[in-house]
């Protein structure tokens, strides 16, 4: 269940739209002012509905605050607001906002929207796509990986190999299957430079070098755990 912040000093605007995102099956909290708008848990919440004007301080600041946090950054911000010059609607989208929908607005229209930006994150997350091994994060679309949040820097090749090895792990993986994996038919290789790699993987790994093991005369394997 994804869970909205729906945030206006207008309580008709918080019955009406909170009723009819609950039947929509999203979970709801609301705020009346720029305050108890941030004094939330957003660890919890998915999609904000902001309004401009409002008491304390103005929807805009919130926006403002909110995209500077490393926490709150990344959730996406609707102003919904009765400020309807163009020059409004540019600083809304300017300071990080997904949307910006004036008053009166359809309820169809606005749930459309909705979908819309959850749709939209869903597919981003898709696309990227991570392992998460022990205290590894490996992040596949960046040739990144990371070690008890310390970023390692692999070599492509270091990092397709040991890519390969935990997606296969618990299996016994030959040199010859890692040759042919990893470096293809268009480079004449050894077996010696596999043997080189893994020992540089295994020294980047620091302490969780115990992960690749080494099965003498046959290959190497990821440990299950």
């Amino acid at each position: 269940m994804k869970t909205i912040l729906l945030v206006d000093d207008e309580i008709d605007i918080l019955d009406v739209i909170g009723y009819n995102l609950r039947q929509e099956g999203y979970d709801v909290l609301t705020a009346a002012n720029g305050k108890d708008a941030l004094n939330q848990d957003f660890s919890k919440i998915d999609l904000i509905i902001l309004d401009v004007m409002l008491p304390g301080m103005n929807g805009f600041d919130i926006c403002r605050k909110l995209k500077a946090e490393t926490l709150t950054a990344e959730i996406p911000i609707i102003f919904l607001t009765a400020k309807n010059t163009d020059i409004d609607e540019v600083i809304g989208l300017e300071i990080g906002a997904e949307d910006y929908i004036v008053k009166p607005v359809s309820l169809n229209i606005l749930m459309a929207r909705i979908r819309t930006i959850f749709r939209r994150d869903s597919g981003k997350q898709s696309e990227n796509k991570k392992l998460i091994v022990e205290e590894m994060e490996i992040d596949l679309d960046n040739y990144a990986a990371t070690i008890n949040n310390t970023i390692v820097p692999f070599t492509k090749k270091e990092f397709e190999t040991l890519v390969y090895l935990i997606q296969n792990k618990g299996r016994i993986i030959s040199r010859d299957t890692l040759l042919e994996k990893i470096w293809g038919d268009d480079v004449v290789v050894g077996a010696r430079t596999i043997d080189v790699h893994i020992r540089k993987i295994r020294e980047k790994l620091g302490s969780k070098d115990y992960l690749i093991e080494t099965l003498k005369g046959i290959g190497y394997r990821f440990k299950k755990s």
